[in-house]
């Protein structure tokens, strides 16, 4: 008996020890210091989730401690993290004795209360606990409630629920506007991308947490003569865009002509755009294909304080992610949503997230679309270089391009 309750006792240290939960919190800076939602993609299992401005990212490991995990959905806590005190809010369906506990992860109650309650949303203030992590259950009758609460706070007092009568019969959307933790299962090791909103403002960040941690989004104005705005991530010193261009005028709001007709795009040599296999929906997903005469056009595509990158700062992003070799799949997008099967390597760590956009072909050909979904080409201004670079389902290296002027390719910005 002695030698099984030592046994308990290492394998409950053992799962403590690899199974902390870590919050991360969020802030901005640059064009906006104000988060308005974040998007939550982990990388590597595929999970998401959405958070408010204010919201505090949980990730919770799996112990297999039995935790319930229904209702979640119905069971506020805020602040969560707790400090000195926070407060529990939910709603009872029906008039009832309803049974508030909060009981430690090797499931002892610490603080428990018993209340009878009419319909309609109640709160309750809970103070008093130490450092750690505790599960907070609602039972009353039809219903069940139950989330965690971390603690952060250093002073220890005789831990309390107590009713806050002022609360009640609040309305549902007055306790989902207030800052709440959102919970996410984690794994060691994943990766997260995390897409963070200000109004017009969007940026990208990717990280592996390790740790409680506050991540920032810098947010950099990105709009071009159109009124598009694009997400920004920065990889390295560089700032790109995080996704493909889509205008249809050069900065200064002259028209880049959408050409439909191959003979007619085949025998350009002015600048002119269009939508692969002419069709506009595929715009909004992989952006414009561009003949290189936009390119070379001094009144610019880009949004103001953006260019198309040279072959330099292609080659600058790819040395950073490791070179021709493996760069690919850190800069496509992972998974096959968008590129076809396998997608080979692809992790999208760099949060580049590179679509197979495919390409339109050029003078001397049919002028024609393909490989959508299966390549991504993209221009650099240094034409007597190279024309760009590309990237491919099935490999993980980065290839150049040498391909003529009036070839339809997309087109990356890159922060000035």
């Amino acid at each position: 008996m002695k030698k099984a309750t030592i046994f308990i006792l290492m394998a409950l240290a053992i799962l403590k020890a690899h199974a902390q939960d870590y919050l991360i919190s969020f802030t901005g800076a640059g064009a906006s210091a104000t988060v308005g939602a974040i998007k939550v993609d982990n990388l590597t299992s595929g999970a998401s989730v959405t958070l408010n401005g204010g919201d505090v990212l949980h990730l919770t490991f799996t112990t297999g401690t039995g935790i319930p995990g229904s209702g979640k959905e119905s069971l506020q806590i805020y602040p969560n993290p707790i400090g000195n005190q926070s407060t529990i809010a939910f709603d009872a369906p029906e008039t009832g004795d309803a049974v508030i506990s909060i009981d430690d992860l090797s499931g002892k109650t610490i603080c428990r209360i018993n209340n009878l309650l009419s319909p309609g949303y109640h709160s309750f203030r809970v103070s008093g606990f130490s450092k750690g992590m505790y599960i907070v259950k609602v039972s009353g009758k039809n219903y069940f409630y139950s989330a965690k609460l971390a603690c952060q706070g250093s002073l220890q007092t005789e831990p309390k629920i107590e009713y806050l009568p002022s609360t009640k019969g609040m309305e549902s959307s007055q306790i989902k506007s207030t800052a709440a933790t959102i919970e996410m299962p984690y794994t060691d090791g994943e990766r997260l991308l995390y897409k963070g909103t200000s109004g017009i403002y969007s940026t990208v960040v990717t990280d592996v947490p390790a740790g409680n941690k506050t991540t920032m989004f810098t947010f950099n104005p990105c709009t071009d003569a159109d009124s598009n705005n694009y997400s920004t991530v920065q990889i390295g010193t560089q700032v790109w865009m995080a996704e493909n261009l889509k205008t249809t005028k050069y900065r200064d709001g002259t028209g880049i002509p959408d050409v439909t007709d191959n003979f007619t795009w085949l025998n350009l040599t002015t600048g002119a755009c269009c939508d692969y296999g002419n069709n506009p929906s595929n715009a909004g997903i992989y952006g414009k294909l561009y003949n290189y005469y936009v390119v070379e056009d001094t009144r610019n595509m880009c949004p103001p304080g953006w260019h198309v990158p040279t072959m330099d700062e292609w080659t600058t992003l790819i040395d950073y992610l490791g070179g021709v070799d493996v760069a690919s799949g850190k800069l496509r997008e992972s998974r096959t949503t968008h590129w076809a099967s396998p997608n080979a390597g692809a992790t999208n760590e760099s949060g580049f997230t590179a679509l197979p956009g495919g390409f339109r072909q050029g003078y001397g050909t049919d002028g024609n679309f393909y490989y959508l979904n299966d390549r991504g080409y993209w221009f650099s201004s240094s034409y007597m270089t190279a024309t760009g670079i590309s990237l491919f389902y099935n490999y993980i290296f980065v290839a150049t391009n040498w391909d003529i002027m009036s070839w339809g390719y997309s087109v990356r910005c890159i922060k000035d």
